[in-house]
């Protein structure tokens, strides 16, 4: 009986949401942070092979799974290349626009102050509500346009 006590008194913890921090997860979350910009998971394995310190893609999955729990990251699925994770860091992630280069591809947040006016205008000039964390906007970034 007393073995069978111990054992659930265990299940009880390893059902909780783990708050330890590997210096893995550390790593992973720091780079996530010094980008800026949203990253799939692929990408990140891409970088941690590169620094030749390689992790798994299942464990980079359940690293950014907690980090999404506690509102350190944002999952958003863009487009056809699959779910990207962005660093918010607790903050309220309630407009997260991008810009979506049509010719290299790359993505951008959108970090401006008229988002919030041109969102407010759809709702009420147009009775349309805009996904915050979804709105990507498509066209030509800089350097493309500057290439020509």
């Amino acid at each position: 009986m007393k073995v069978a006590f111990i054992f659930m008194k265990e299940m009880k913890y390893l059902n909780r949401p783990s708050r330890y921090k590997t210096k893995q997860s550390e790593a992973i979350l720091a780079y996530i942070a010094s980008l800026g910009e949203p990253v799939t998971a692929g990408e990140i394995v891409a970088h941690f092979k590169s620094a030749a310190t390689p992790i798994a893609l299942t464990t980079v999955y359940r690293h950014l799974e907690k980090f999404e729990e506690r509102g350190e990251v944002l999952r958003s699925v863009l487009d056809e290349s699959g779910a990207r994770y962005q660093y918010v860091g607790g903050q309220s992630a309630k407009e997260r626009f991008y810009l979506k280069c049509e010719q290299c591809g790359g993505l951008e947040h959108l970090s401006c102050g008229e988002v919030h006016t041109f969102r407010q205008h759809i709702i009420d000039e147009h009775d349309f509500q805009i996904s915050p964390t979804k709105a990507v906007l498509y066209g030509k970034c800089k350097a493309c346009v500057r290439e020509g």
